[in-house]
């Protein structure tokens, strides 16, 4: 008797192990969010304030909220909220940097938890402790998850620090370089350094991770002749990049505002054709070879240069 009771006892805790891990890959299915493209944009003179845009596919982009605005601007010198960018943390707080003024020594910065309610505005005089700077432009975010750290890198120009580029009589007098501060809580930051130097004047900057590999993408804003284009390099850390960039990967029209995201096994790379009062994009699956997709895209109209991120489907569910 003793023995037909172990027997059970062992067949019935067999059973169960078996039906529990036939039910586990269902279960995490069930519990598994699909991630959901977002891209945070401005439009117009930007002083409406922040914008959002989803897609499934990372080529069809709706506007959210009625194409109106998230949050309205209240800090900087002209009080702008142009060049928006947004990253989560670890934690899962949404942290945005953006221009405040086309003529500042500062960027503005907000957190919030669901894209709707933010923070009180504040702003960051990043560049003040150098004499003359003439501007603080395109703010960009990236946050390196190994070591929980954010990096915060914009174009500047401050004259006499670099060696002169020709310019156009438009842009006399602007000679544009990365700086960047890193921080772990927005609280207190690094000490401002140069962060890109590749000897041509450079706006723009965006980061990427894909691997183990840190992709840079920038643009060359050289207008004497004009170049106006998005050129890429690479690196092993998310600074101290070569400056040797690629050949333009942006095609035969004046690009600005790279913004690069994952889709699957492609990397795309939108951005401003702002000439053209159009967006663009390319995509590869290499890094080396880029395919332009620009008439593949439909994006809201009158979009203007932001950045593209990834949220779970339930902050998605929530934004709408």
């Amino acid at each position: 008797m003793k023995h037909l009771f172990s027997t059970i006892t062992v067949v019935l805790l067999c059973s169960i192990m078996i039906s529990c891990k036939s039910k586990a890959p269902e279960n995490a299915e069930e519990t598994k969010e699909k991630p959901v493209y977002m891209f945070s944009y401005f439009k117009g003179d930007s002083a409406d304030g922040l914008h959002l845009a989803y897609s499934h596919d990372g080529l069809k982009w709706e506007a959210l909220n009625n194409d109106s605005s998230y949050l309205k601007p209240t800090v900087g010198k002209d009080n702008y909220m142009r060049d928006p960018s947004i990253v989560q943390d670890g934690d899962g707080t949404f942290h945005m940097v953006w221009t405040t003024s086309w003529w500042d020594n500062g960027i503005g910065y907000a957190s919030s938890k669901d894209l709707k309610n933010w923070s009180e505005q504040v702003f960051i005089p990043v560049m003040a402790n150098f004499e003359g700077v003439k501007n603080t432009w395109a703010p960009e975010l990236f946050y390196d998850k190994k070591d929980k750290t954010f990096y915060i890198f914009w174009a500047s120009t401050v004259p006499g620090m670099f060696d002169e580029v020709p310019t156009s009589n438009s842009e006399k007098g602007l000679n544009h370089r990365q700086f960047y501060v890193t921080t772990k809580d927005f609280a207190t930051f690094s000490d401002t350094k140069v962060f890109f130097e590749p000897g041509f004047s450079v706006i723009d900057g965006a980061i990427l991770q894909k691997d183990s590999v840190y992709y840079l993408f920038v643009k060359n804003e050289n207008s004497e002749p004009a170049e106006k284009n998005i050129r890429v390099t690479s690196n092993s850390k998310p600074y101290d990049f070569p400056v040797k960039v690629s050949d333009p990967i942006s095609g035969n029209y004046w690009a600005e505002g790279p913004a690069p995201l994952q889709v699957g096994d492609y990397v795309y790379v939108y951005f401003d054709k702002y000439r053209n009062h159009t967006y663009g994009a390319i995509r590869s699956k290499d890094m080396v070879t880029w395919e332009d997709v620009s008439d593949s895209i439909s994006m809201p109209k009158g979009i203007r240069h932001g950045t593209a991120f990834t949220v779970s489907e339930s902050v998605f569910e929530a934004l709408k």
